[in-house]
């Protein structure tokens, strides 16, 4: 089943960066998503994206995995708090490729979330964080979002 990410997160395009959702499995806490490196992307610099945009993969992923926690609601802001221990094998993601991302939610209250993230080039893991992220119950009083 093809999504469509501007109803699963709270962004527009070109700034919705992952292309698909492969898989959610509420049960076990996961989804996985894929993004296909091109020349399209926003951040495509000569023959890739830069590593570091890894980050906000994984971060779109978790917007992903909250929508579907959220019983396909409409998407919420979520501010991304910061990462540990971000490490990554590769020069760049290379354009022509498609990179699975993996999100597991290893902790969740009303508001914080606590994920461990992988990328995969393949069955090669070329990346992984943890990625802390806040949801406030209350996002329209919140101001210049």
């Amino acid at each position: 089943m093809k999504y469509d990410l501007e109803k699963v997160l709270p962004h527009k395009h070109p700034m919705i960066l992952i292309d698909d959702i492969v898989e959610v499995n509420l049960d076990e806490h996961y989804i996985i998503c894929s993004v296909n490196i091109s020349k399209d992307k926003i951040f495509f610099e000569k023959d890739g994206v830069n590593p570091l945009v890894g980050i906000e993969f994984m971060a779109q992923t978790l917007g992903c995995y909250s929508y579907f926690k959220n019983n396909e609601r409409t998407p919420k802001v979520g501010f991304l708090l910061g990462t540990r221990s971000y490490k990554n094998t590769l020069g760049q993601f290379e354009e022509g490729k498609t990179y699975t991302i993996k999100a597991k939610e290893v902790y969740g209250d009303t508001d914080l979330v606590s994920f461990e993230c992988f990328i995969y080039n393949g069955e090669e893991e070329c990346a992984n964080a943890i990625i802390n992220a806040y949801m406030p119950a209350d996002t329209e009083n919140i101001e210049g979002i």
